[in-house]
């Protein structure tokens, strides 16, 4: 029982810690994909057309209000399994029902997520790309 309490508070450490010290140097996809606030940074050297930056604009949007209601639906897991921790003894089935709930929100973020990024370098010229890579490549 011990040890799957413990498998339980390693990952959701190791999420919680993912989650929030992500950066450039923790990018998987760098120079593969390209995340919006870097393609608006170069939007003058790119020289993306009004449709462009309308559709990226526009799945941007669509992504930030998809991701909403499963950031609340973590948020929601997370402080169930908070209080859970807090009691004695702890009902180890109930954390392990929380930090399911948590784990499948935080993947449906991760698949709209990466879904738009998809989107975004689809909406870009080879050119484009090229030069993304180039500034923000390997």
């Amino acid at each position: 029982m011990r040890k799957g309490l413990l498998l339980v508070l390693t990952t959701v450490a190791l999420l919680v810690g993912t989650a929030f010290a992500a950066g450039p140097k923790d990018d998987v996809f760098k120079g593969k994909l390209f995340p919006p606030n870097i393609i608006l940074e170069h939007k003058a050297e790119l020289d993306l057309s009004k449709v462009q930056f309308t559709k990226i604009r526009a799945a941007v949007v669509e992504v930030q209000s998809g991701v909403a209601e499963h950031e609340w639906d973590m948020q929601e897991a997370y402080q169930g399994l908070m209080l859970e921790l807090d009691k004695t003894p702890i009902n180890e089935q109930r954390v392990l029902e929380y930090a399911e709930m948590a784990l499948l929100a935080e993947n449906q973020v991760k698949k709209k997520q990466m879904a738009m990024l998809v989107k975004l370098k689809n909406l870009l010229t080879a050119e484009q790309i090229s030069y993304l890579e180039s500034v923000h490549g390997k």
